[in-house]
């Protein structure tokens, strides 16, 4: 008696044998990886050979080096103990070269190697495909349209709306008791988004005033604002800065407060001080501590060591703004280093990168730096909360832990 092609028993038979087969293609498909990797990890070894690294584990690479949000300390740590670049093992076969030596910078940043895949394109469903994201000739056709629309003279009638955005923080801030501390993250947030969103949308609304919780302070009194433009036609309070407004500014009798953001305008550029501060802090703290680029070719650095194509490189701007073979006492906060008359400065990139790919609002943001620094200093002496200091950690952008708080006193 036959046995039916659908009993039990063959079915169960027909079963096993596809699960063999199917148990043997997953082995060789592992086996196929694992042999990819540890070749991979070969032509590694062989193409990182020129370059130190520190100890690292043999799985975790080092990660469990950057515990505790001590990022910043193990990065500046490294940069003292290697010159120039160090092998940074991630996990796996996640091998960057980490440099911040200013003559290999320069030399990256002279080339047109791609962003590495991957550290960017999370930000793509958020800010689409444009100057940040794009690459080779789309990227040179936007950024060449957009160009004109930065320049300086363009940029100067922006300076009135970012006076009146400052403004209204600083107005917010009166309502701060001198007794407590003020968490000034989201206070600067807002004044930014309001400026970008005045001068690049014309926003005719304040989005530092839609917010409910700022209604109550809607109802300011604009004798405060009044009293502060009176006393910006006085020096900024600090070494190398002409009057914002003296008597016989061209076009502009004294005193008219309404009109005293035209001769902010015109002082953007005579304000040494502030300006050198203001580096210096983006030294110390630079917005943007690292980038990432793909090799697209072979390049061979100064001190004639090379890497192959295919190499992910991690720019560190944080390390090379702390490299103590570049900068004498790194740590130390001198504004001096960025005077005029001074070369000490030409190896800091700041936020702005540099090469072909360099901030294009870099002279939009400094006006705005200059703007706020200028204002609020002019209102307010800042002195940082004690029990509160900030924890700066990497992220996409240099940010604060615990935020970001001072301790604000009104000025007479």
């Amino acid at each position: 008696m036959s046995v039916s092609a659908l009993s039990p028993t063959r079915l169960m038979g027909s079963f096993s044998g596809l699960l063999q087969v199917v148990s043997l293609l997953g082995l060789l498909l592992l086996l196929f990886k694992i042999v990819q990797f540890f070749l991979h990890r070969l032509w590694l070894l062989r193409a990182l050979q020129e370059f130190s690294s520190p100890p690292s584990h043999w799985l975790f690479g080092h990660l469990r080096e950057f515990q505790k949000d001590q990022d910043l300390q193990k990065i500046r740590q490294w940069v003292e103990e290697f010159p120039s670049a160090f092998v940074l093992r991630l996990q796996g076969n996640n091998i960057r070269v980490m440099l911040y030596d200013p003559d290999y910078m320069k030399v990256i940043m002279g080339r047109s190697d791609p962003k590495a895949p991957g550290n960017y394109k999370f930000l793509a469903p958020w800010i689409g495909y444009g100057l940040l994201l794009l690459e080779g000739q789309k990227w040179f056709q936007h950024r060449r349209m957009l160009t004109p629309a930065f320049h300086s003279d363009i940029l100067k009638p922006y300076v009135k709306l970012m006076v009146d955005s400052v403004q209204m923080m600083l107005d917010r801030w009166e309502h701060v008791s001198e007794d407590s501390s003020l968490e000034i993250f989201d206070h600067i947030s807002l004044m930014t988004l309001d400026t970008i969103m005045k001068c690049a949308f014309n926003h005719q609304s304040s989005v530092q005033l839609d917010r409910p919780s700022d209604q109550a302070e809607e109802g300011s009194s604009a004798a405060r604002r009044r009293a502060g433009e009176g006393q910006e036609q006085e020096a900024l309070g600090f070494p190398g800065h002409p009057a914002l407004c003296q008597e016989g500014c061209p076009g502009v009798p004294s005193p008219v407060p309404s009109l005293h953001w035209h001769c902010f305008r015109d002082h953007l550029d005579k304000m040494p001080y502030t300006t050198m501060c203001i580096k210096e802090a983006l030294r110390i703290y630079p917005p943007v501590p690292s980038i990432t680029k793909k090799l697209s070719k072979p390049v061979t650095f100064p001190d004639g060591r090379s890497l192959p194509k295919g190499i992910i490189l991690m720019l560190s701007i944080y390390g090379l703004h702390h490299n103590p073979n570049v900068w004498q006492n790194p740590e130390v906060f001198d504004p001096s280093r960025f005077a005029p008359d001074s070369d000490r400065h030409s190896h800091a990139f700041l936020p702005f990168s540099g090469g072909s790919r360099n901030c294009i609002g870099k002279q939009f943001a400094m006006n705005e730096l200059k703007v706020a620094v200028a204002l609020t200093l002019l209102r307010f002496e800042l002195l940082p909360d004690p029990t509160r200091v900030p924890i700066p950690i990497p992220r996409l952008v240099l940010k604060s832990k615990n935020g970001i708080h001072l301790r604000l006193k009104k000025l007479q």
